[in-house]
């Protein structure tokens, strides 16, 4: 089978963040941030004009998924002892057993994941992104789906979708 593809790297697909991972013993990271750098790889059919989607289509979709988490706390939504308190006076608080942050509402993501990595990033972005295309972009059949998160040069973790 035969197949194309297009590979992102813009230098603009980048977000920071801050955000702490909990490891299996149960021990967390200090608070920190990243840098973040985002690539994509789709993959699908050529359409009658010869592209897989266009470039200039699908770049501001990458854009809007980085500049969503910018400048933001992440926290894993689905940890099973890290606590997201509602909000109170326009703040929340974010509680893993001895430790304790307040901040703006609007300064806190609660992802969807059970720990901050990159590959749940990873994993976030790539599903939010095929949500995206599909949504916006029907015509267009993704095939493959490589999204990778990029915390410090030389590591990135990798989400990969593949149709069936």
């Amino acid at each position: 089978m035969e197949y194309w593809g297009l590979d992102l790297s813009k230098e603009n697909f980048k977000f920071s963040a801050a955000h702490f991972l909990i490891f299996p013993d149960g021990s967390a990271e200090r608070l920190h941030g990243h840098n973040y750098r985002v690539f994509v790889e789709i993959d699908g059919g050529l359409d009658e004009h010869g592209l897989v989607l266009d470039f200039k289509r699908v770049k501001p979709v990458v854009r809007e998924l980085c500049d969503s988490l910018d400048e933001h706390f992440i926290a894993p939504g689905e940890h099973p002892e890290l606590v997201v308190g509602d909000s109170v006076d326009g703040h929340r608080e974010v509680r893993y057993r001895e430790s304790r942050y307040l901040m703006p509402e609007g300064d806190l993501i609660v992802l969807p994941v059970n720990n901050t990595s990159s590959e749940n990033l990873a994993t976030w972005l790539g599903r939010r992104l095929l949500e995206e295309l599909k949504g916006r972009f029907p015509l267009v059949e993704v095939q493959r789906l490589k999204v990778s998160v990029q915390e410090t040069s030389g590591q990135r973790g990798v989400y990969r979708y593949h149709a069936s």
